[in-house]
């Protein structure tokens, strides 16, 4: 057997999205900051992502993250998240993968009844709280980076959609917020190809003709989430579809989409700090989302989100790459 790459992973699901939590075989990333070495991972590593998440070693809405040395005193470690879409700057589902992990894995001193484990983003630091009993990860509330609404109640003018009304907000990456009824579209499954083609032109329409750009974490300019928020959802129990660039859904409530979706309901005036705010996925799956503090970015009012899921262990592995593989950055299919 021979191979000239090695990568040692402990895979887990959040509430049905994967994470591969990446152990071995990158190395130290090149940057000063997390944010930095995402970038640099863009420019020089993204063989790396595609190699472990696009099939056959993935599939199309694979999702994983890679531990790094913190660049900064006060955390623990460093995360990058890698996913089919890309190297975001932060990923809920996936930091509570990873927290899982940690605990499970024992790569963590682990603590009952909470572990508290401090991790450094590109997005910023994210703590998160790991509730354990018996030395199993029951359940991981994170504290997440400031979120904001970019803007409320606007419309983009969508080919083949005509004007559709959004809401943005960034919560880790941006999210429109796109309610189903003004595609006529239901909250149903099998209508799932309807509903993320026009998630896609929505994005495409938005980062065409509108792009965001976060004011303090250079790169984080474009909106890959349409998040579409099912009829009857309110500030307290919310259910949506989250179509995901470049074609597929989060089968996890998405953590930094609750933490968007929470900024949205409190610039409205409707979801109060100190309220538990459930968000549901398009499969069932349920996080808990809490507004605890409000706070600024780059002189726009933000709130601080506590994001509470679950996750966990399926698998350990190590994958190679043989030097006659065909597809030595794996496939989109």
């Amino acid at each position: 057997m021979r191979s000239t790459r090695l990568f040692s992973a402990v895979d887990s699901h959040t509430e049905g999205m994967p994470t591969r939590v990446v152990t071995g075989g990158v190395g130290v990333v090149p940057g000063a900051t997390m944010n930095e070495r995402r970038l640099y991972f863009i420019e020089h590593l993204d063989h790396i992502r595609r190699l472990l998440m696009n099939e056959p070693r993935g599939h199309a809405a694979m999702s994983g993250a890679v531990l790094q040395p913190p660049t900064r005193p006060d955390a623990d470690f460093g995360v990058l998240y890698i996913e089919v879409s890309g190297c975001l700057p932060m990923c809920g589902h996936g930091t509570i993968g990873v927290a899982t992990v940690l605990v499970e894995t024992g790569m963590v001193e682990v603590m009952e009844p909470v572990t508290t484990i401090r991790l450094d983003t590109p997005a910023g630091l994210v703590v998160a709280q790991v509730a354990v009993k018996d030395g199993h990860a029951e359940s991981v509330t994170l504290e997440n980076v400031p979120s904001y609404c970019e803007r409320l109640d606007e419309v983009i003018e969508v080919p083949g959609l005509g004007a559709v009304p959004y809401s943005l907000a960034f919560g880790g990456n941006f999210y429109a917020m796109v309610d189903l009824d003004s595609v006529k579209l239901p909250f149903d499954r099998a209508r799932q190809h309807e509903i993320l083609a026009a998630g896609l032109a929505i994005m495409d329409a938005i980062n065409t003709q509108a792009p965001p750009s976060h004011p303090e974490i250079d790169g984080v300019n474009h909106c890959h989430h349409v998040e579409f928020i099912a009829p009857g959802s309110d500030a307290r129990h919310s259910r949506h579809a989250m179509a995901i660039h470049p074609g597929w859904f989060d089968r996890s409530p998405c953590g930094t989409g609750t933490s968007a979706r929470m900024a949205e309901l409190h610039a409205r005036g409707e979801l109060p700090l100190h309220q538990d705010f459930v968000n549901e996925s398009f499969i069932g799956g349920r996080f808990i989302g809490r507004l605890i503090g409000e706070t600024g970015v780059g002189g726009r009012s933000a709130v601080l989100p506590t994001i509470t899921g679950r996750a966990w262990v399926t698998g350990i592995g190590q994958y190679m790459l043989d030097p006659s593989d065909p597809y030595p950055e794996g496939f989109a299919f």
